[in-house]
């Protein structure tokens, strides 16, 4: 069992969107997949068209009053099962702060699953958190888009040093580009600098219409768009990264 979480400091930068697509891909690739949507906003639940079957399931897993296999609901596509995200995920530093054995608990919870998932995507909330703090110890690997301009990475310094400062493994933290506007010189220009981080895959995520209609079409753009460009530049980064990480 492989454990990715989706991760950025700041929201809008793709991060739930490829999450959807990646979990999607794993599946279609033969892999049991599971997507654990912790983000209070419930964005992957949404594009799923998902729902909790169980009210205040995020709080509850973490305390263990339900387990975790009680909260997972199938969604339409073979392979592929979910936990909605819920309003209790609000809560989820004050009862982690509480806890100060939960990173522990969450490698616990997770490790019940392990039978069952080849890959488990965490999508995060956006922020520097205690929940986040949880997510990076228990994850694989850590996937963060990033977009090429100067504040985003000034954002991508701040969490390379995050992780020096908390030593957690710097492998762990793997990147990529997302939103590109590769005719804009300012994004050639940081790709090329950030390119030499060595942690950023290849292959990069363009700022597509066909990526927006997943709000529409309450599907992964390999559902609704399998030959558009959208499709073909998800399907070789997630190559890409499937390449990194079980090599």
């Amino acid at each position: 069992m492989f454990v990715i979480s989706l991760y950025n400091l700041k929201g809008g930068v793709g991060k739930t969107t490829s999450c959807v697509n990646f979990a999607y891909m794993a599946s279609k690739d033969g892999y049991k997949t599971l997507l654990w949507d912790i983000d209070p906003q419930g964005a992957s639940s949404f594009y799923f068209k998902a729902v909790p079957i169980i009210k205040g399931s995020s709080k509850k897993i973490i305390e263990k009053t339900i387990a975790i296999k009680s909260a997972i609901v199938p969604t339409n596509y073979t392979g592929l099962d979910i936990i909605p995200a819920d309003i209790s995920a609000r809560k989820l530093d004050i009862l982690l702060e509480e806890n100060s054995g939960a990173q522990k608990q969450l490698k616990s919870i997770l490790k019940d699953l392990s039978s069952i998932y080849d890959f488990i995507f965490i999508d995060c909330p956006p922020g520097v958190s205690t929940v986040a703090n949880n997510i990076f110890y228990v994850s694989d690997a850590v996937l963060m888009p990033v977009v090429p301009t100067m504040l985003s990475k000034r954002t991508y310094d701040q969490i390379k040093a995050y992780f020096i400062d908390k030593e957690i493994e710097l492998g762990k933290l793997m990147c990529f580009f997302s939103m590109v506007e590769i005719r804009k010189k300012m994004h050639n220009d940081i790709m090329h600098l950030l390119y030499q981080e060595k942690n950023f895959f290849e292959h990069y995520i363009p700022y597509l219409s066909d990526i927006e209609k997943m709000g529409i079409k309450n599907a992964p753009v390999e559902v609704f768009a399998p030959l558009s460009f959208a499709c073909q530049s998800y399907r070789a980064l997630w190559n890409n990264i499937k390449e990194g990480i079980l090599d």
